[in-house]
């Protein structure tokens, strides 16, 4: 019943005050799975610049789980020390997430999600350009970090500006995006660590297209927030 109140009152003209979301234009009220799925992966300009950053981003997690424990044992890194080091991306992006979230509800989706993705990028970077277990900790810890900034925030954007007759269709699109990631992520770094014949090659990819993912997020997304961007008075769906 909420979801059907919430669509009402935008229907209606939305009775939010200054929260109007900027939904997508000309798109029925209950459209397809194949509409939703081409909103959200290119007719949408928004929306696929969430889909994608969700597919790169996965890339990371990717390499985290299989090529950085690889690349540790080669350095002579013990097995527990292993588990600590990788540890922290996972404790830091969980623990990071309790603040992340309530942070884009303040100062919007873009920028925390932009960030998220280029921080990423960095902490991945820092591991193949530095040496030692404190070192590589702490290049995990950022890498989590980043993960944090961008992992709730690009559901929310999704949330943001898709009504309640069919968010749950674009969540689950956007899901399919990011989930993808983990395939096609692993599929380039064996790839790229197979031709360029080191487990390094695999970082640098990783990290090159964190940022350049956060570079078509800026420039095709906008801020998603209906207080920070409202849609113009009088705007229907």
């Amino acid at each position: 019943p909420w979801a059907k109140s919430e669509a009402a009152r935008h229907k209606a003209g939305g009775a939010m005050g200054a929260y109007r979301p900027r939904y997508p234009q000309g798109v029925a009220d209950h459209p397809t799975t194949w509409e939703v799925f081409a909103l959200m992966s290119w007719r949408d300009r928004r929306l696929a610049a969430v889909s994608q950053a969700g597919l790169v981003e996965k890339f990371v997690d990717a390499l985290v789980w299989v090529i950085l424990p690889v690349f540790l044992i080669a350095r002579g890194v013990s097995l527990p020390d292993i588990g600590w080091i990788v540890g922290w991306y996972g404790l830091v992006w969980g623990g990071s997430q309790l603040f992340t979230g309530r942070l884009s509800d303040h100062v919007g989706r873009l920028w925390p999600n932009v960030l998220g993705m280029w921080i990423c990028g960095a902490g991945v970077a820092m591991i193949v350009v530095g040496q030692g277990a404190v070192w590589w900790s702490v290049a995990a810890a950022v890498t989590g970090f980043g993960m944090a900034l961008l992992y709730p925030n690009l559901s929310a954007a999704v949330a943001d500006i898709t009504p309640p007759t069919w968010r749950g269709s674009a969540i689950g699109i956007y899901r399919f995006w990011r989930d993808l990631g983990y395939g096609i992520g692993a599929l380039g770094l064996g790839l790229t660590a197979h031709f360029y014949g080191s487990t390094e090659a695999a970082f640098w990819f990783v990290a090159l297209s964190m940022f350049a993912s956060g570079a078509v997020l800026l420039w095709w997304g906008e801020e998603t927030h209906p207080r920070l961007n409202p849609a113009p008075q009088g705007a229907t769906t």
